[in-house]
């Protein structure tokens, strides 16, 4: 089973985090647009247990996604299932009335533009992402994909390049937490 292990910190200053990634080698990509609507679950509140399911979409291409509870208390690692669902507007909205028909109720919708960078860490396939997510701010957001038997190194290894890349501050909180907070 595979984890992604992630961390996320608020940018004062985007620019400066662009160039200490170019640094690293790193070219951060074009901005896309991401819109991801999150559904809470008829018989139990993923706010309590912690879970997450959405559809993202990002241009054309549709995505459902579970993300389970976080589990440990600094990075966002949890068990994340994503799978791809049928292309454009009629694809993601059929997947929603699907889910509406099965008592899932739409919470919020979050928007983002995104930014990532890929490249190789200490020997982890790495992927930063620089958001601009409306009604909540500026982060970069820092990711790794470990089994469950790597989980440590990875933590380390994520710890080590947040701290080269200088952030601070790691908000644990999701999006939607911070965009319904505010």
């Amino acid at each position: 089973m595979n984890y992604e292990v992630e961390q996320k910190f608020p940018l004062s200053d985007v620019a400066a985090c662009e160039a200490r990634l170019a640094d690293l080698g790193a070219i951060v990509g074009a901005a896309v647009t991401q819109a991801d609507r999150y559904f809470n679950h008829p018989g139990r509140d993923f706010a309590k247990t912690d879970e997450a399911l959405r559809i993202r979409s990002v241009g054309e291409k549709n995505f459902v996604t579970y993300k389970g509870p976080k589990i440990d208390a600094t990075t966002k690692t949890r068990r994340e299932i994503e799978l791809a669902i049928p292309s454009g507007d009629e694809g993601a909205h059929q997947f929603a009335e699907l889910l509406a028909a099965l008592g899932f109720r739409e919470v919020a919708t979050v928007r983002k533009r995104r930014r990532t960078a890929h490249f190789d860490w200490e020997g982890w396939a790495s992927e930063v992402a620089l958001d601009d997510v409306e009604g909540v701010g500026q982060f970069c957001e820092i990711e790794l994909t470990a089994d469950e038997a790597m989980l440590p190194a990875a933590r380390a290894a994520l710890g080590s390049l947040a701290k080269r890349l200088r952030l601070q501050a790691p908000e644990r909180r999701s999006y939607l937490e911070l965009l319904l907070g505010a």
